[in-house]
């Protein structure tokens, strides 16, 4: 096994190494060649979390795609004809792309590409910026080469973001916002022809050719980071925030509640589902000050989708109602907010956190990331394998409601507490039964 394959397994969760195996094994059958690319092999080899895997396959990767889909029964969330790439979604919550190796050739600034098919490394060597530029051959024959014509490695350990290309800012001069995005994440500082080749760009005005939709995804793209505040207000040191609406510009920023919402999130888990969950809460936080009409522009001028608008603008009422419920006498027990909180939506959760005024609803919400959620998942497999029943059973559920009901609802034993501290917040108990 080579140092890469054991670096990439060891990084990989055991869910995204089973999503790995599917690519794999579908492309042997289609015959054809699959290398992992782009931002999965930039997020392995710098140690960052990697949130996506990225296939690029020498060929068709709709064959690979639909084999994987019949085989791990994921689903295909989105199909570009174009560059003929797909998402999918795995049932275990792991997201990926399998996109064929492509050369992409634009006539003019921000006009639609010409696609064609090209070997992994024409395909390398057309990409953004030289981090994402490296592939891991997943081939039986080359399996855990490391293809890397832009030296994209070494880039990575100086921390520093280069373009792959003189001229990739004109080619795609929404590069320019992803570049901004990317300094944020990772800290990485511009290198110095780069910083050249973006300001000639800024000066030819390419910014002003980005496509709205391009817009859209960028923003939809700074919501699941975990710093959104600090890209927003660096595209707006940047001068680049009144392209997605003329609004963000001066007091309608909202950078307090982005400050917030920032903060919130990054104690909030990091599992696809939550990361995802962020977007219809990120777009109340950044048109928090916005009027209707403004609001209305801004989905206009960055092509919002009908379902992107839906979960951004329909999260309130959908959200109230989880309001009304964990401010309901009836919720008086740990276990009845872990019930209640652990099968709500992660969107309703994450606005709640963000916007609620109502004391109960914040404290519940706190006490189930602080203390019922640690309780349950500090219970061992020993544990469960114990209880009465073979598991999927009624009986084995009934016992698994019955232990987790006793261990979120007994009394901790108290412990002295050093003088000098502050009381703990009491656990929720039931209140006394009145007599009829």
């Amino acid at each position: 096994m080579s140092d890469y394959i054991y670096m990439l397994e060891s990084r990989l969760t055991p869910e995204q190494n089973q999503a790995v195996a599917a690519v794999q094994t579908a492309a042997v059958e289609a015959g054809l060649n699959v290398f992992l690319t782009g931002g999965a092999m930039r997020d392995v080899l710098g140690g960052y979390p990697i949130r996506d895997l990225d296939f690029a396959v020498e060929g068709n990767a709709m064959k690979v795609a639909k084999g994987v889909c019949s085989a791990a029964r994921a689903r295909q969330a989105t199909v570009d004809e174009l560059r003929k790439s797909v998402e999918l979604e795995f049932p275990t919550g792991v997201t990926a792309q399998i996109a064929m190796t492509r050369q992409e050739k634009t006539s003019r600034a921000g006009a639609k590409p010409q696609i064609s098919q090209a070997t992994i490394q024409e395909d390398l060597r057309g990409r953004d910026f030289t981090c994402n530029a490296i592939a891991l051959s997943l081939n039986k024959a080359s399996r855990g080469l490391l293809l890397d014509p832009l030296n994209g490695l070494a880039d990575i350990e100086r921390r520093e973001l280069r373009a792959a290309g003189p001229y990739g800012f004109y080619d795609d001069p929404s590069r320019l916002l992803r570049a901004v995005r990317f300094c944020v994440r990772f800290g990485f500082a511009v290198e110095e022809r780069t910083q050249l080749q973006m300001a000639n760009a800024r000066e030819a005005g390419v910014e002003s050719l980005i496509p709205p939709r391009a817009l859209g995804d960028e923003l939809v793209r700074i919501s699941v980071e975990d710093s959104p505040g600090e890209v927003i207000q660096a595209l707006a040191d940047a001068g680049m925030l009144p392209l997605f609406s003329p609004s963000l510009a001066g007091a309608k920023l909202n950078s307090a509640g982005l400050g917030r919402f920032e903060k919130l999130v990054r104690a909030l888990p990091g599992a696809a589902n939550w990361r995802a969950a962020r977007m219809g809460p990120f777009f109340y936080a950044l048109t928090e000050k916005f009027t209707p009409k403004e609001k209305l522009a801004l989905i206009r001028g960055v092509a919002l989708t009908k379902g992107e608008v839906d979960i951004w603008q329909k999260l309130e009422p959908r959200a109230r109602k989880l309001e009304t419920a964990l401010r309901s006498p009836r919720i008086r027990k740990p276990s009845h907010v872990y019930r209640l909180v652990s099968e709500a939506p992660p969107d309703e959760i994450i606005y709640l956190l963000y916007h609620s005024a109502v004391k109960p609803v914040r404290e519940r919400l706190r006490n189930y990331f602080q203390k019922y959620l640690p309780a349950v998942e500090e219970i061992t497999p020993e544990e469960w394998a114990a209880l009465e029943g073979a598991p999927g059973t009624p009986k084995n559920n009934k016992a698994r409601e019955a232990f987790l009901t006793n261990r979120l609802d007994r009394r901790p034993p108290k412990a002295p507490a050093p003088e000098g501290a502050p009381e703990a917040e009491p656990e929720e108990q039931p209140a006394p039964r009145r007599g009829r």
